[in-house]
């Protein structure tokens, strides 16, 4: 069990490496892109060339994703800051949620199809 926890913090610091590199790359290439987007882009270059074996971080990665709902505590408390342009223009924040969250949902399905059939192909 100390072992798997040992593992995961690890792992954990490792992802946590490369989106304080994708900081620095943001930072010093004045790119209008977060670091931690370009660290998840680089940590994908990495596992789709297979110079980071996912088994390296897969422990990490699912620890992140599963605890992911305290991420998002910070931002609603955040939130709370703002009652009035709530309450004002609520109505399009609302829209605009339902329809960035139908576009990802729309996306992520065309893309997880499309791996499927290469998959497919593959095989």
């Amino acid at each position: 069990m100390l072992i798997k926890v040992f593992k995961i913090v690890i792992q954990v610091a490792v992802l946590y490496f490369f989106a304080i590199i994708g900081n620095l790359l943001s930072l010093l290439l004045h790119l209008p892109i977060s670091g931690s987007i370009i660290g998840m882009f680089i940590v994908f270059a990495l596992l789709y060339f297979k110079i980071l074996p996912i088994s390296k971080i897969e422990m990490g990665a699912s620890f992140l994703l599963a605890e992911m709902l305290l991420f998002f505590v910070p931002s609603a408390v955040g939130i709370l800051q703002y009652k009035e342009a709530i309450f004002n223009y609520g109505t399009q924040f609302l829209l605009v949620i339902c329809l960035s969250t139908i576009t990802v949902m729309i996306v992520t399905g065309i893309v997880a199809e499309r791996f499927s059939r290469q998959k497919e192909r593959y095989r």
